[in-house]
């Protein structure tokens, strides 16, 4: 037998129990009167906003509601500029030089010859293989 192990059958295990149980029947006291400790501070419970029952006296706030209505707007259409640094990054969604096509310094196209169409047909051929 090893030191310090404890041999436990059904019986010491019940007995501890049993004591267990007595203690916390010493132990527990049954409330059914309950009051307000009048040397803690008292904290309000704020009424529900959303509860329909409890807004039922209230007239709607003309203030409140301009309130939430111009905070759920995007950005664009409570500022008339960027307000932080994130904000500058597409504030003016319109470009800058208007976009015509026929100028060939704004726009390279991609022009086809023979040779180009060749080897775009052939990477073309191939990456549909190494896809598979």
């Amino acid at each position: 037998m090893e030191w310090g192990r404890v041999v436990t059958d059904e019986v010491h295990q019940n007995q501890i129990l049993w004591e267990l149980y007595l203690k916390e029947l010493r132990t527990q006291k049954l409330y059914t009167q309950y009051h307000v400790n009048p040397l803690r501070k008292v904290h309000r419970i704020t009424r529900k906003p959303m509860s329909w029952h409890d807004n039922l006296e209230e007239p709607a706030d003309a203030r409140f509601l301009n309130l939430i209505h111009h905070a759920a707007q995007g950005p664009r259409k409570k500022y008339p500029e960027a307000q932080t640094e994130k904000q500058e990054i597409g504030w003016d969604p319109e470009p800058l030089v208007d976009p015509e096509r026929s100028d060939h310094r704004m726009n390279h196209f991609r022009a086809y010859n023979d040779i180009t169409l060749y080897k775009a047909k052939m990477w073309s051929l191939g990456e549909d293989d190494r896809h598979k």
